[in-house]
């Protein structure tokens, strides 16, 4: 027989194996006299039993003579007295936790688990990750098991239970992983590229960033049309003003520069005005707004034939589905190109690149972007050569906690406070971009951070949204909290990115968009390292429909892989879009076609269905549009839309009636004003 002796406070208690299981478990207290430790009061019991009886002191000793004993710790009292008895021991660790139930589990040093000052077995801890959990209505099996990989991984239950509702943070503790930085490639002065010396001058840019060279390789100043997939702040913008320029001093045709928002169209411009201005000046082409407040205004000229016009999706399109061209284009360049897969815009921005390249056969495209899954195939449907540079330009950790809704903004208020103390060793404090997932919850998280902290979303003037980017710029501000909405274009040079929420507005973010937003934190040219902080709410959803929660949602993100850009465009999607190339290649068939052939999507079938709507008619080669579809391609609208506009008219005679009943049936679909989904 073998009898374990785990010391207690007071007491000693002493299980006794048969057969590799527990079979009874007694309790001794030892107490000191002349001739030594003596035992009393011995209580035995069955092992799961709570009740015992009293047996005289002689049977324990009796008991440990005739076993193999072994302790679970140093004790000098207890070794004494077996010395006394003469009965070997020997001291062998095991799980304290177990021991309290009955069991017994040796530990073993390769799978053992810290917690305080002691250690207990893997099973124990899970059991007690598991009661930590229990304090949430709702917690996911995908987290759970992230969960039990910490515990294999650090081997310390204080140091994952750090992440599930903390006492504050301690991101030492929080780590999810961490993405490192590039080693220093070797690349080409700038001066060495043969490019207009007028134009090197204004750059500012002494050296190619590595991306950069690896474009100029690829014969990005020969005029090849380039996919250019690399991370945030890693020289992607740079890129097009190269080929942008030259082909402008050389006579080939003026730059246009795209992107998704108007407060993105707004900092391209400044930055190219402020460069360039001198040599070309630049214009910006963004959507008009319904008000016309000296706020609301561009922030800088509107001039389609301008040198170099910075433009928002919309607001060029609109030129386009207007019947205006856009003359003598040299190069087209489309940033964030991931929107291709945005639900509500990118069947939008699929038909503009192809309006464009049917309009511009000789220009040059560049698409440039920091998140694209599978974008070799991409750069195939797209009809360019392919640019990727996974490596980031500085390390980027990823810290993962699990905290309740109401205790997020005092963890937020810690991390920004705590990163904001902080200096790079270029000497730029440290600043933090948080996503929220609506413009209400912006106010208030920003209202609780105190006057270190400023909303900053769509529905913001562009003069108030100037106002905090200057701000931040200057480090006259620790923090901006802004929408899901705005992730893909909000340009601020911060070292830390918080999430406050998963999703934008009631549906989760995407792989894609995750990695895009995350690519914001961590500047090369401000930071030494960048910081990711997700803070999930253990159940949390937004919407009834949802079967995921946010803190599934973490671990998915965390480790998802980014899809194919291959978009499906629905029946009002394809309607509207027909009916904007149509205009764009006035009817002909055959050039309609062209434009179709260009898309990345999938079109659907709709010419015959809008033909029985009396929406086009076909002669002699050509597809005539009726006046009814000429606003759907001029306000961005499909035949759905159309249909409800038509039957409000009938039963409303107020305009603002029939616009109030349109914006309560669905979302309003990404404008000009702002150009971010709601």
């Amino acid at each position: 027989m073998r009898v374990i002796v785990h010391p207690q406070r007071g007491s000693y208690k002493l299980l006794c194996m048969e057969g590799g299981r527990v079979a009874a478990v007694g309790e001794v207290e030892l107490y000191e006299t002349p001739r030594g430790f003596r035992p009393k009061h011995y209580q035995v019991r069955k092992a799961g039993s709570r009740h015992g009886k009293a047996v005289p002191t002689k049977e324990a000793v009796a008991l440990l003579r005739s076993s193999d004993v072994v302790l679970t710790r140093p004790d000098p009292d207890w070794e004494s007295f077996l010395q006394d008895h003469q009965v070997p021991v020997r001291t062998v660790p095991f799980c304290r936790i177990c021991l309290l139930e009955d069991r017994i589990t040796p530990l073993d040093p390769a799978t053992r688990v810290a917690t305080g000052k002691e250690w207990i077995c893997p099973d124990c801890a899970r059991k007690e990750v598991r009661r930590e959990l229990g304090y949430f209505t709702r917690f996911g099996r995908i987290p759970m098991r992230y969960i039990e990989e910490l515990l294999e991984r650090y081997r310390d239950l204080d140091r994952v239970l750090a992440a599930v509702q903390p006492d504050g943070v301690d991101l030492s503790r929080t780590l999810f992983d961490r993405i490192e930085a590039h080693p220093v490639v070797a690349t080409a002065a700038i001066g060495e590229l043969g490019l207009p010396p007028a134009f090197v001058a204004a750059s500012g840019v002494e050296r190619l960033m590595p991306v950069q060279q690896l474009a100029v390789d690829a014969g990005l100043l020969s005029g090849r049309h380039l996919l250019v997939v690399s991370a945030t702040a890693s020289g992607k913008t740079f890129i097009g003003e190269m080929a942008g320029l030259r082909n402008l001093v050389e006579g080939k045709g003026r730059m246009l520069f795209l992107v998704p928002l108007v407060a993105l169209a707004n900092q391209k411009y400044h930055r190219f005005q402020e460069r360039y201005g001198k040599l070309f000046p630049a214009s910006l082409l963004t959507g008009r707004n319904r008000l016309n407040l000296p706020e609301n205004r561009a922030a800088g000229p509107r001039n389609p034939d301008a040198p170099i016009v910075v433009g928002t999706y919309e607001g060029v399109d609109h030129q386009i589905r207007s019947g205006r061209r856009l003359s003598r284009l040299g190069t087209v360049i489309i940033d964030e190109v991931q929107m291709l897969e945005d639900p509500e815009r990118g069947h939008r921005l699929d038909g503009l690149i192809a309006r464009l390249k049917y309009l511009a056969p000789g220009a040059q495209f560049l698409y440039l972007s920091a998140t694209i899954g599978s974008p070799h195939l991409l750069a195939v449907k797209l009809g360019a050569d392919l640019v990727t540079y996974a490596e980031r330009p500085v390390p980027l950790e990823r810290h993962l906690l699990f905290v309740e809704r109401d205790r997020k903004i005092r963890y937020e208020k810690q991390l920004v406070d705590g990163e904001f103390t902080l200096r790079s060793s270029k000497g730029y404090r440290g600043q933090t971009i948080i996503f929220t997932h609506s413009r209400a919850r912006c106010h208030i998280i920003a209202e609780k951070l105190g006057r270190k902290a400023a909303a900053y979303h769509a529905g913001l003037t562009s003069q108030e949204r100037r106002d905090v980017e200057q701000r931040f710029l200057e480090g006259k501000i620790a923090a901006v909290v802004t929408t899901a909405a705005l992730g893909a274009g909000v340009d601020f040079p911060a070292s830390q990115v918080i999430f406050d929420t998963l999703a934008m507005g009631i549906e989760w973010l995407t792989v894609q968009e995750f990695h895009q937003m995350s690519g914001r934190s961590g500047r090369p040219d401000y930071h030494d390292r960048g910081k990711v902080v997700i803070l999930a709410e253990p159940g949390a959803a937004y919407t009834s429909e949802t079967k995921a929660t946010e803190e599934e949602v973490a671990i998915r993100l965390l480790r998802g892989e980014m899809e194919e850009v291959a978009p499906v465009h629905g029946f009002e999607e394809s309607s509207e879009e027909l009916a904007a190339s149509c205009v764009a290649c006035h009817g002909n068939e055959a050039d309609l076609r062209r434009i179709e052939s260009l898309m990345v999507g999938t079109p659907a079938p709709v010419e015959e269905l809008m033909e029985r709507e009396g929406l086009i008619a076909r002669k002699d080669g050509r597809i005539h549009l009726s006046p009814l579809a000429r606003v759907m391609a001029a306000h961005f609208i499909g035949m759905e839309r159309l249909r409800a506009i038509r039957d409000l008219v009938k039963e409303k005679e107020d305009p603002l009636e029939i616009l109030a009943e349109l914006e309560c049936a669905e979302p309003p679909p990404a404008d000009h004003a702002g150009g971010a989904r709601r």
